[in-house]
């Protein structure tokens, strides 16, 4: 039996993957999103083990110090973000297929790890980029300006990855999203398949 790939999508703040994997999970059947565990305070309304998987410091620490997590990153807020490698037993042992959405250093260390692992980058034009980063109004300006020049440098490393999907028409990127999703669940004998 073939063994399920795990979708990994990223590219820069603003991109829009988020976007883009919603309208993916409501064309492609089997498809589940890996809960990320962080060290961040749980918010008012969510839920454990559906938004996060929500650890100590302490716990994030030993869970690293032991291997169990497939990739995490710090943040400047001294938070850390990570993906739990059982997330994607929980997935397959469902027998759904993982997607998981990472910023540019989780998707290569999937990418090096994972065998079988399917990195999309999502690229939009700089100009759009900042308007949806200002569009959020969830940073100030100075904020927005460091995204914009990371997302330049992050444009860069497109070429890194196996597939590019260019978000300028919401529409046509989920289409195209779709479209290559089904194809490798195709070639690997998996779609249809429960």
């Amino acid at each position: 039996m073939p063994s399920r790939p795990v979708f990994v999508v990223t590219g820069p703040s603003g991109a829009g993957k988020g976007t883009l994997i919603k309208g993916l999970l409501e064309r492609v059947p089997g498809l589940e999103v890996a809960v990320s565990a962080t060290t961040r305070a749980q918010r008012p309304g969510e839920v454990d083990g559906r938004d996060y998987w929500f650890l100590s410091d302490a716990e994030f620490t030993r869970r690293v110090e032991v291997g169990e997590f497939l990739e995490y990153v710090p943040y400047v807020s001294g938070r850390r973000y990570g993906t739990l490698r059982s997330e994607l037993e929980r997935i397959a042992k469902n027998g759904r297929t993982c997607v998981l959405e990472l910023e540019l250093e989780g998707a290569l260390a999937v990418q090096s790890e994972v065998a079988g692992s399917v990195t999309i980058f999502i690229a939009a034009d700089v100009p759009e980029l900042a308007r949806r980063l200002r569009g959020r109004a969830t940073e100030s300006t100075g904020e927005i300006g460091e995204r914009i020049e990371l997302a330049r440098s992050q444009l860069e490393q497109a070429h890194r990855f196996r597939y590019m999907v260019r978000n300028d028409d919401l529409e046509r990127a989920t289409a195209a999203l779709a479209a290559l999703v089904e194809c490798e669940l195709v070639r690997v004998g998996t779609m249809g398949r429960p």
